[in-house]
């Protein structure tokens, strides 16, 4: 199987030093390490949104920094634990971020499976000012599965979810992206989550905060 991400002697801001790391496509990669380790720096350096001070890192082969940063971004996409949604319905917010990418947004039924996929089972109507930081997050992750990315990158995905809606969130959305053929790289203090999914766990260790 190719890799689709790796870095060589990765450095950010002389301070966060990374192990080489090699991702096969289509897997399911879970990042773990102690707080403070530069695991969601490491997010951010991979989808160009800051940058190495040293060191390389490489998608399907080509050193991201020769690569159109938006084009990239429309390729590999995080969602952080912090996410952003407009003050409109559910189904507007798919619309008015499809609107800003140029693409096609998705028919009211593709709206609702990506939202199944996530385990949330509102109306599409719903105003979004109204739901929980942890609702918005997976509205906001509907919203990036809808983009069809190569790589998905999520941050803490089920840090504010209980334990059985994590296990429901996460099963769902490795079983699509493995039917899609989505790269998968998931950061979790969560064991017992990388114990049952993780095809690849890499360790990440250091000093700096994140």
């Amino acid at each position: 199987m190719v890799n689709i991400l790796e870095t060589n002697n990765l450095v950010f801001n002389q301070m966060l030093f990374y192990p080489d790391i090699a991702i096969k496509k289509g897997s399911v990669v879970f990042i773990q390490g102690p707080s403070g380790a530069g695991k969601s720096t490491l997010f951010r350096l991979i989808n160009n949104t800051v940058s190495p001070s040293e060191g390389k890192i490489l998608f399907n082969g080509v050193d991201i920094e020769e690569i159109d940063s938006i084009d990239l971004r429309r390729k590999i996409i995080l969602v952080g634990q912090s996410t952003y949604l407009f003050n409109k319905t559910i189904k507007e917010n798919f619309i008015q971020f499809h609107k800003y990418r140029e693409t096609k947004p998705p028919e009211e039924r593709e709206i609702k499976e990506y939202l199944n996929i996530c385990c949330i089972d509102f109306s599409t109507d719903t105003l979004c000012e109204n739901l929980s930081g942890g609702e918005k997050q997976r509205i906001f992750l509907a919203i990036a599965l809808s983009f069809k990315p190569k790589v998905l990158l999520l941050d803490e995905p089920t840090s504010a979810l209980d334990s059985n809606t994590a296990d429901c969130v996460i099963t769902n959305i490795v079983n699509y992206c493995k039917q899609k053929g989505i790269t998968l790289i998931i950061i979790s203090h969560d064991i017992a989550l990388a114990d049952k999914y993780a095809e690849q766990i890499i360790m990440i260790g250091g000093t700096d905060d994140e």
